[in-house]
């Protein structure tokens, strides 16, 4: 197989090249695309390689934070501003992969790859994250939640580029953490989930719960999201939570899991988040 290889050294060159080339790809870390190459699953007519497009990099902590969308995990899990405010997300890049490839592998590329198991989607979604999109025509932004459109699909348009991940700030008592499970170190996960809650004087004010691996794309669970808010975090609470998030859920058997265990499993992975977030703000992975 062959391809033309292009090294823009900037965002507009990129997109202009992206616009004159049908059927090339953007390329960051490649820990993805080019498995996907090498075992011929994807063709493209030329790569664009984003690895020296410096307006793709950096965090800022402003209004919002700025994540660009070719920080690698390596550089996110580095980040104070990330850890101090949004340690779930923190703590979903420490079971991704291995060192070499958390020092290629980038969060925009995690999301824009759309497997249904992103490790930082669940995270990203109860954090309520934006994600900014550019062509050459302009900018645009839209709600991660409506960023994943279906297995390997999103709502990119052709020729146009994540450009940054965008995370509102954090305030009050608020709660996170990711939870994971998958067959082997270093493999993706069977299920992941992620909770972040709101308390005010013993009760949820707001809450936010989504998961991975048991959808055709990584999910908020708005449904029982609702059976929180109002509530104690006591066990009667948590036991309602646990059993209706399987309502939500379509999982699929796979050579990682029966759809039935990724059921059981996502229940009993919600009702630990939740009882450590009762105790204490916190994270851990499985």
């Amino acid at each position: 197989m062959s391809y033309d290889y292009h090294r823009p050294r900037s965002l507009a060159e990129a997109l202009d090249i992206a616009a004159a080339t049908p059927g090339a790809r953007f390329v960051a870390g490649g820990t993805d695309l080019m498995v996907q190459i090498h075992k011929r699953a994807a063709a493209p007519a030329a790569l664009i390689s984003l690895r020296h497009v410096a307006e793709l990099g950096g965090i800022d902590n402003g209004a919002r934070l700025r994540i660009g969308s070719s920080v690698t995990l390596t550089e996110l899990q580095a980040e104070p501003a990330v850890a101090a405010g949004y340690p779930a997300l923190i703590d979903s890049m420490r079971p991704f992969g291995s060192r070499q490839i958390r020092n290629m592998a980038t969060l925009g590329g995690n999301l824009c790859n759309a497997s249904p198991g992103a490790d930082a989607a669940p995270p990203l979604l109860v954090y309520d994250a934006v994600v900014e999109l550019r062509d050459r025509a302009g900018a645009r932004e839209m709600a991660l939640e409506e960023f994943f459109v279906g297995p390997g699909e999103t709502a990119l348009a052709p020729g146009e580029v994540m450009t940054a991940i965008l995370l509102p700030p954090r305030a009050g008592d608020v709660r996170s953490v990711y939870l994971r499970k998958a067959r082997v170190k270093m493999d993706v996960a069977t299920v992941s989930v992620a909770a972040l809650v709101e308390m005010e004087e013993g009760s949820c004010v707001r809450a936010r719960l989504a998961a991975g691996a048991v959808a055709p794309v990584p999910k908020r669970l708005r449904d029982t999201e609702g059976l929180l808010v109002g509530s104690p975090l006591d066990d009667a609470t948590i036991a309602r939570v646990s059993t209706a998030a399987a309502d939500e859920i379509s999982p699929i058997t796979d050579v990682r899991s029966t759809a039935d265990y990724r059921r059981h499993l996502t229940g009993v992975l919600l009702r630990r988040a939740l009882e450590r977030l009762r105790a204490a703000p916190g994270e851990g992975v499985l």
